[in-house]
């Protein structure tokens, strides 16, 4: 049974940092290219960051550049996103996204991240 399961969310203050991990199974993660993508309350789902499969190249999107970092670790089949000085505007669910050689795709959950003072 394929499962991804994204956890680190919560409430925080601007400015703060938080680290969300997406633990998988029931897959082949490593043949996988992992990706976070977020949807904030009336908009639709982004991309915000995501992986190549041995983790050798990764992409932002330009609002988050400079303050997130995706990383993953193929033994631990687990991809992270590390969020440094969260802003209100960064306030989304956010999910992880598996895409395979084929273009199968899994997606997770999600874990909410709210950013206020």
């Amino acid at each position: 049974q394929v499962q991804l399961v994204e956890s680190g969310g919560g409430l925080v203050q601007p400015g703060v940092s938080l680290r969300l991990s997406c633990a998988a199974s029931g897959f082949a993660f490593s043949f996988y290219v992992m990706s976070w993508y977020r949807q904030a309350p009336g908009k639709e789902r982004a991309l915000v960051a995501d992986i190549t499969r041995a983790g050798v190249s990764t992409n932002y999107a330009d609002s988050v550049k400079g303050r997130f970092t995706i990383s993953r670790d193929n033994a631990k089949n687990t991809v992270y996103l590390q969020m440094n000085n969260l802003k209100p505007e960064d306030t989304a669910v956010y999910y992880c996204k598996a895409t395979g050689i084929t273009g199968g795709t899994y997606w997770g959950q999600g874990t909410q991240v709210t950013v206020s003072s």
